[in-house]
């Protein structure tokens, strides 16, 4: 029965096998056949990810499949819980030709360098166009259908243009739609770039929904975002790719197991707070209370964002923040049943020790972190941003005052103040990257700008920000806001599977 079914696969797939087909036969001796069908398929979706040097299928390259597929079915509690810095995040080219991602190791890049050269500038703005395009080609609205069944249907879809289509002709383009990115190139004048070219833009009328080309002028009726893709769908294409980073070689959406532990361990939870200013006696106290009432339930994590200072980076500042470390480990310690259950996560903020502020920004320096590790062993100080992984769901983490940044910089402002957090998480998601804005605005490591993506969307965004909190949902992504911690003493929290559940508190003076 397994060599029927292998042999079957063989001759759709390729030529042949030779040696392959008996290794594969006896390594799935041992297997179910209730569980063999399920267990080819992801040999098969290994194999394909392979790096092949020819049509032909060799016993090395199975090889390697198999036992990658056995590290991804060997899960330990190791992989229930993960934190991932910004520099541990798996790098993925998309390739327009296999209509693929491909890992690092299978391109010509070079391994990313801090000291980034022209090449990663360029391929910076080329890798974020490409993965909107080709999330955009799938969306519904720009699939052609195969069979109209209405002519009304046919009407319905869209077609994308290049800017080289426009600059192409010499006549009057009517209604057209173009994916580009919105430039200055001129003050006081817009302009759309792709890859292609660049065409400048008259936004006077942007108003219904039609654009056209003319004089050289792309004349703007309407304008939005590309279309937001949830994971599900995302992951429907490219099958268990470990995008999001981690021990496991696939993607944890995948694992029965992690998914069951998850099911059954409902009281999980995580408490966010942000702008937690260790030199503050107030803040300090308003720790006290929370801890204290946590005690008899201690949380999973406590993640604490920067900054951690009331007052700007200054020369004192690195043995200030070391003492107030200790304070806040003294008063963990207070609290055996949180010291010993919960682990705590230190994210740096944009005004902590650090260097400057390029993204990702690195982990507070150690020289600093030292004495509170050895008095709270469970805590973890990472980047900015940072991923976290518990059982199936993935999580982002950024630390970054981005609301005002994004409101001073966008083409058009919202009609209404209520709008700005929704208005705001649709941006991040839609643009499928943390900063989407100039890098002058937000200058980042050319190198590791992929370390931005939102794509594919995580399960949960916390965007700790100053700007007042909020929780919204969008593309089956909850993105949440606890807001500045001294301002109003509050924090959220989110209790599993965080879909279903989201909570936000406030200490009460």
């Amino acid at each position: 029965s397994v060599i029927r079914r292998l042999e079957n696969w063989t001759w759709k797939k390729c030529e042949g096998f030779g040696d392959a087909l008996r290794y594969l036969a006896e390594a799935f001796e041992s297997i179910s056949e209730v569980e063999l069908d399920n267990v080819i398929e992801n040999v098969i979706d290994a194999v394909e990810k392979q790096p092949l040097s020819s049509n032909m299928i060799e016993q090395s390259t199975v090889e390697a499949a198999v036992q990658e597929c056995s590290q991804a079915s060997d899960e330990t509690i190791e992989n229930v819980f993960n934190i991932i810095g910004a520099f541990d995040i798996p790098r993925y080219i998309y390739n327009s030709e296999g209509k693929k991602f491909l890992p690092l190791s299978m391109t010509n890049f070079p391994v990313p360098n801090l000291f980034g050269t022209a090449r990663d500038k360029a391929e910076l703005f080329r890798e974020r166009y490409s993965i909107l395009q080709q999330r955009t080609h799938r969306h519904e609205l720009f699939t052609p259908s195969v069979i109209v069944a209405h002519p009304d249907d046919s009407r319905s879809k869209f077609q994308l243009k290049t800017i080289e289509t426009l600059l192409g002709n010499t006549a009057k383009v009517g209604e057209v739609i173009v994916l580009g990115m919105i430039t200055q190139l001129k003050e006081g004048k817009f302009f759309l770039e792709d890859p292609t070219g660049v065409v400048q833009l008259d936004l006077s009328k942007a108003i219904s929904f039609s654009c056209w080309y003319e004089d050289e002028v792309f004349h703007v009726n309407a304008f939005g975002f590309p279309p937001t893709e949830p994971s599900a769908t995302t992951r429907a294409f490219y099958g268990n790719v470990n995008f999001f980073g981690g021990p496991s070689s696939a993607s944890v959406k995948a694992s029965a197991k992690l998914k069951q532990l998850e099911d059954e361990n409902e009281d999980a939870m995580f408490v966010f707070l942000s702008d937690v200013w260790l030199d503050q006696a107030e803040v300090l106290e308003k720790l006290h209370t929370m801890f204290s009432g946590y005690s008899s339930a201690p949380p999973t994590c406590f993640f604490f964002c920067g900054n951690f200072s009331s007052a700007p980076y200054g020369k004192n500042q690195i043995q200030s923040l070391k003492g107030s470390l200790k304070a806040l480990a003294d008063i963990i310690c207070e609290y055996p049943s949180i010291h010993k259950s919960s682990r705590f996560v230190f994210v740096p903020g944009p005004e902590d020790p650090g260097p400057g502020s390029i993204l990702p920004r690195p982990p507070l320096p150690k020289n600093i972190t030292e004495e509170f590790r050895q008095l709270v062993p469970f805590s973890v100080f990472t980047t900015n941003p940072c991923r976290i992984q518990y059982c199936t769901q993935e999580i982002i983490i950024f630390r970054e005052d981005l609301v005002n940044k994004m409101c001073r910089n966008c083409v058009r402002f919202p009609s209404s103040n209520m709008d700005i957090p929704n208005h705001f998480v649709k941006t991040i998601l839609s643009q499928g990257h943390l900063t989407p804005l100039p890098l002058y605005v937000s200058p980042v490591y050319w190198a590791y700008d992929y370390t931005l993506r939102v794509y594919p969307v995580p399960d949960m965004l916390v965007i700790a920000d100053k700007y007042d909190p909020f929780t919204v949902t969008n593309a089956d992504c909850l993105c949440i806001n606890p807001g500045s911690f001294p301002r109003r003493y509050m924090f959220l929290f989110a209790d599993f599977p965080i879909i279903r559940r989201n909570t936000e508190n406030q200490l009460h003076k």
